[in-house]
């Protein structure tokens, strides 16, 4: 069994970016909410930390009644279904402002998928629908930078790499002076720290099962764009992610489902998270 990542009593907020109705279409679908994700992994690796949430795309968004931001020592965003360039919509724009003031004040944070394009839109960068569609499911063949040797996301990381993911939107370019971290054919822009404001294009808190159950859930959009050829064929793929997760030593379902251990072993797909709670200490101190 190993170590959690550090035993530090930190508070640390959990932003969900989701907007209502689509939190509860998760219930209805089946899907797993992001923020248990993050609490999952914080109860795992930071045990000692206390965590909040809120759900700033609902209009009545305010931090914990008597807290300011400087009662956290650091902030993770989930990933969300709105759209980071449509800053005149009234679920978008808070969250805008919100990442300007922790970027602004040197607050650490964390964001998978839509962290990524709410930083770079924020630090001056430019976001727009990925020209290659969807990226769903397994994002194949992640390739660090050199940058990002010189860079704490990714030690002890493989050069190349398979990741969750789920996104129609992508990073077109980052804020000046950023360096790209990591990159695919699909999304050249897959991860990069902005400022305080480390983020991936995937997803390193999500596992098979849950992951599994979002690809059910997005079946009729996944035929819809012409990734399978009707719904029961997702479900079919949906239920073996989900038996792999169960049984993450099948060959079969390994080589069938083209899954290796950085999708299956937490210790190499969460490294990221885990070298940002270390960043987290160091910031605490």
């Amino acid at each position: 069994m190993t170590s959690p990542t550090t035993t530090a009593p930190h508070r640390i907020l959990i932003v969900n970016c989701y907007p209502a109705a689509s939190r509860e279409n998760f219930d209805r679908s089946d899907v797993g909410h992001p923020h248990d994700l993050f609490k999952a992994f914080l109860a795992k690796e930071a045990p000692n930390a206390t965590t909040e949430i809120v759900y700033i795309a609902d209009p009545d968004f305010a931090l914990p009644a008597g807290t300011t931001i400087d009662d956290f020592d650091a902030f993770i965003w989930t990933g969300s279904d709105l759209t980071v360039y449509h800053t005149d919509d009234p679920r978008v724009a808070p969250q805008i402002d919100f990442a300007r003031q922790l970027l602004d004040a040197g607050k650490p944070c964390w964001g998978s998928c839509w962290g990524i394009q709410l930083a770079s839109l924020v630090a001056g960068g430019e976001v727009a629908a990925n020209p290659r569609g969807r990226e769903w499911g397994i994002a194949r063949d992640i390739r660090l930078t050199d940058a990002a040797s010189a860079a704490p996301m990714h030690d002890g990381k493989p050069a190349q790499f398979d990741a969750f993911i789920m996104h129609l939107d992508t990073v077109t370019r980052l804020p000046d002076g950023t360096p790209l971290l990591a990159t695919n054919e699909h999304s050249p822009v897959q991860a990069a720290i902005v400022g305080s404001f480390w983020a991936t294009q995937y997803h390193p808190e999500y596992n098979l099962h849950e992951m599994g159950r979002l690809i059910a859930a997005r079946a009729k959009a996944l035929v819809r764009e012409g990734f399978f050829p009707d719904e029961d064929t997702v479900q079919v793929y949906a239920a073996k992610m989900k038996q792999l997760a169960a049984d993450p030593d099948s060959a079969q379902l390994r080589a069938e489902l083209k899954v290796g251990d950085d999708i299956i072993d937490p210790q190499i797909r969460q490294v990221e998270l885990r070298n940002w709670l270390r960043f987290v200490d160091s910031q605490a101190r």
